[in-house]
């Protein structure tokens, strides 16, 4: 079960991922991710402080939109990720192909960062 929430806060839109994404609950997480973009954000956190739990297909989601993002010009960086979801991106190789940060302010200074 997961929910997720959507705010923006100055010039970037946060989802907010709170429970666990398997293969039913990724459809969500797409959408979101999807809607933001279909919205024109051109910088988006990915709040992960409350995700407990990502399957392989949570994952695809977020490998089925690097190339996207990356021709549309926008930043994509996931913050606060507990130490066992972590190890699951980095055993895969997504923590090379994705901008990962320890807190929200790190985020948002990597949105930055990568924008210059």
């Amino acid at each position: 079960m997961v929910h997720i929430k959507r705010i923006q806060e100055g010039n970037v839109d946060i989802i907010s991922v709170i429970g666990e994404i398997d293969a039913s609950s990724s459809i969500e997480l797409d959408l979101s991710i999807a809607k933001s973009v279909g919205e024109g954000h051109k910088n988006i956190l990915v709040d992960c402080n409350a995700l407990e739990y990502i399957s392989s297909a949570g994952l695809g989601v977020f490998m089925s939109y690097i190339d996207e993002l990356s021709d549309k010009g926008i930043k994509m960086v996931l913050f606060g990720l507990k130490e066992k979801v972590a190890s699951t991106f980095q055993i895969l190789g997504l923590a090379d192909l994705l901008h990962i940060t320890e807190s929200k302010e790190e985020a948002k200074k990597k949105v930055h960062d990568l924008s210059i």
